[in-house]
């Protein structure tokens, strides 16, 4: 893969990345797509990384569907599907990782401690390895993507990221590879996540900007689904990811919420 990327970077081939866990759905797709129409090569990476994964239950059971995976990158524009194995991403005595403090630490990273050393620390080595000049991460992950961000900017990564929006299903449920777990009930019981954002937005939007009373009402929504438990429910500020006391056109709300055993995750702004 290195081989393959010098050998583009030498003939001026511009490269864009997709970085994957597998699992591919429209969200996915649209950023292959966007990847296609903006560089020369576009490499999907489908990598299943174990060192995010908190509880082992939880890795065991992402779903995998490489083949698939591999036909719907190239029908969307990919020309290198690229599957690397853990032992060849963290050979024995490996011990080198991308670490950060603050934004890293709160939200997901309060919940989940090695989440986000273990995202950046695969995200380095997929640029050290693929060597984009841009590389495309889905608005979904909006904190996942401002921590690759701030890497790429303190770390002097030669890589440009782009942030591209969350693909949603037709009733709103944002498009996750984790939906494919939910049972018929807990499909249905998911649109709390999406019905919750969609009432502090309508709140927002008539005036109310007091993060207590938008989130209280956000949550109430939550509450009332059976399946539901919240991890959490923030309004933050879309730079440093600090909750804010008072709501903002530029905040962001996000919540994490356990839908039986699968834990989704959603956000929208103002």
């Amino acid at each position: 893969m290195r081989s393959y990327a010098v050998e583009a970077k030498e003939r001026g081939e511009q490269i864009g990345l997709v970085p994957t866990m597998g699992a591919l759905h429209e969200g996915h797709l649209s950023l292959i797509r966007l990847a296609a129409a903006e560089n020369d090569i576009v490499i999907v990476s489908d990598f299943v990384n174990p060192i995010q994964f908190d509880d082992p239950g939880d890795f065991s059971a992402y779903p995998s569907t490489p083949e698939a995976d591999a036909d719907a990158s190239f029908s969307a524009g990919a020309n290198v599907f690229f599957v690397p194995s853990a032992a060849q991403m963290y050979p024995e005595g490996f011990s080198t990782y991308i670490d950060m403090t603050g934004i890293s630490e709160r939200l997901c990273g309060a919940s989940r401690s090695s989440h986000f050393q273990g995202v950046l620390t695969v995200v380095g080595k997929l640029f050290g390895i693929c060597m984009p000049d841009f590389a495309y991460f889905g608005e979904k992950d909006a904190q996942q993507l401002a921590i690759v961000r701030k890497m790429v900017d303190e770390l002097c990564m030669n890589v440009s990221i782009r942030g591209c929006p969350t693909v949603r299903e037709d009733d709103g449920l944002a498009m996750s590879s984790r939906n494919t777990r939910l049972a018929p009930n807990e499909r249905i019981a998911a649109l709390c996540l999406y019905n919750a954002l969609e009432e502090g937005y309508t709140l927002f939007n008539n005036g109310e900007t007091s993060a207590d009373i938008l989130l209280a009402a956000m949550r109430r929504i939550i509450e009332a689904e059976p399946l539901a438990s919240i991890d959490y429910t923030e309004i933050v500020d879309p730079l440093t990811f600090e909750s804010v006391p008072v709501a903002r056109k530029t905040d962001l709300m996000i919540l994490a919420v356990y839908i039986g055993a699968v834990r989704l995750i959603d956000n929208r702004n103002f």
